[in-house]
């Protein structure tokens, strides 16, 4: 009781930090001294423990946090903060941070510590950015729900009842529960689009390559991405800008030149918009999800954009062709966790064959499982044409049909989700919980960058989501736009 006392008397003497404080904002006030780092770091820890019942967190790194935040207004005084001096951060649990435990919110990696840190991280922390925890998702980013993680359910801050979204649930919950500043999410099929969407904040999905992957726990290599979810696009334009560019420890990341997105959001002229038709007309999508992208859609027609239907008529192949070939990487990707070298071991083990068979029965969850198993299956002799080849052409053939759009257009305009969060356990059918990423796989399929925007209001209460795809390596613009939408909208 006398403690509960103490963080109540202790938080009124804090400065509160206001959701819509954008990183600039809140430097100008470290820099004047209104605030400090070591307050604000206080103040998030105090948010934390009062939001608990959320679940966002898996471990607060409160005391490094504390350590971290008096060197950093040393460096404020004597002028050497960098970028990101001051500003809170969580991780999702599937990026690596050296010293750290790392899960992907599974038992097969329960208590292992990671030996180095993700490019992303290195490059947060090159910039003074403070890590104040590791984020719940669904186990190894499996899932829309955030129901499938080893530690329990991330409930939504907006309402307790219902889902934040996956598989960065945990990480969009805390940037709307005000439990930091910004989190990082890995978005493989709408991951971070996604819960950001069902919780009313900014989440962005970079082009693929445009991020180092390295220290990024794989679900399918050919999909994910780092981002950002955010209370603004200003702060995700700025926190992409710190952590893209090429990375020597990762291939596929793209040496192509990281513009200063932050200072490039001033939107000038009118853009060219195409909507695609099939999404927003189809059956099983929440009027009230089509009605507000129709809203938005006259909205930018008065301000003389040149907004105009796209056929795209291959949107029920996306969903199949994308599950094919993402439990297909799966498959090879978890094929290293086998209870030998590391992570869980089976006590029940007597045997090589049994230390793999037990080991990844009890440490991998359900839904983990299944997508394995099927992965296997279409990787199999005799299966692999009929379903991984097949998919494979299907993803040429929607990139093709995307880009041509894009050829024509600056963006797509699309819903993020067909509806709202859903309440817990409304989506117990796996099929049925895949196709909640319907809108949100094109972007995973076809490399694209995408941004979901918190516009709209449900008659239940809830946010609705906003998404733009743009063009390859054309963050700039999509970015530019996306700030622009959400000021004008």
């Amino acid at each position: 009781m006398q403690s509960e006392v103490l963080n109540s008397v202790k938080f009124l003497l804090l400065p509160a930090v206001k959701s819509n404080t954008t990183i600039a904002e809140l430097q100008d006030d470290l820099v004047s001294e209104k605030t400090s780092c070591t307050s604000l770091v206080d103040s998030y820890l105090i948010k934390i423990d009062e939001n608990k019942h959320l679940n966002a967190f898996l471990e607060v790194f409160s005391d490094e946090a504390k350590q971290r935040a008096i060197e950093i207004d040393k460096k404020f005084k004597d002028g050497s903060a960098g970028k990101l001096a001051g500003i809170v951060v969580g991780i999702k649990d599937n990026i690596c941070y050296k010293g750290h435990r790392v899960s992907a919110s599974s038992k097969i990696l329960e208590g292992f510590e990671s030996l180095y840190s993700s490019t992303v991280v290195e490059r947060l922390l090159a910039e003074d950015a403070i890590i104040i925890g590791r984020l719940n998702c669904d186990e190894f980013a499996m899932g829309g729900s955030n129901e499938n993680s080893a530690y329990g359910n991330v409930l939504n801050p907006l309402d307790n009842t219902r889902v934040p979204g996956g598989s960065s649930g945990g990480s969009a919950a805390a940037v709307k529960a005000g439990m930091c500043h910004a989190a990082f999410g890995s978005d493989t099929g709408g991951s971070i689009r996604q819960p950001a969407a069902f919780c009313g904040v900014v989440g962005l999905k970079p082009t693929y390559g445009r991020v180092s992957r390295h220290g990024l726990i794989a679900y399918a290599s050919s999909f994910d991405q780092i981002g950002p979810l955010t209370n603004s696009v200003e702060d995700a334009a700025l926190l992409l800008e710190i952590i893209a560019g090429a990375d020597e420890y990762d291939s596929t990341a793209s040496r192509k030149n990281v513009d200063a997105y932050s200072s490039l959001l001033n939107f000038s002229g009118k853009a060219k918009i195409a909507y695609i038709k099939d999404c927003i007309e189809r059956d099983g999508i929440d009027k009230e999800v089509s009605g507000n992208i129709f809203s938005v859609i006259d909205s930018l027609k008065q301000k003389g954009h040149r907004v105009e239907a796209a056929s795209f008529p291959f949107i029920d192949y996306m969903v199949p062709a994308y599950y094919v070939l993402t439990t297909a990487e799966a498959s090879s990707n978890l094929s290293r966790f086998s209870g030998v070298l590391y992570g869980h071991r089976s006590k029940e083990a007597k045997e090589v064959d049994e230390t793999f068979r037990k080991s990844r029965s009890e440490g991998f969850g359900k839904e983990v499982q299944r997508r394995i198993m099927l992965g296997t299956f279409v990787l199999s002799a005799g299966y692999y044409d009929a379903y991984y080849g097949h998919a494979q052409k299907i993803r040429r053939v929607l990139t093709e049909k995307t880009n041509a759009i894009l050829e024509k257009n600056d963006f797509i305009l699309l819903p993020t989700t067909p509806k709202t969060a859903f309440r817990f356990g409304d989506n117990k059918d796996p099929v049925s919980m895949y196709l909640e990423d319907i809108f949100t796989v094109q972007a995973n399929l076809t490399g694209l960058p995408a941004i979901s925007l918190p516009i709209g209001k449900h008659s239940n209460g809830m946010p609705l989501g906003v998404q733009l795809i743009g063009k390859k390596f054309d963050e700039k613009n999509l970015l530019a736009f996306a700030d622009y939408l959400m000021k004008e909208l």
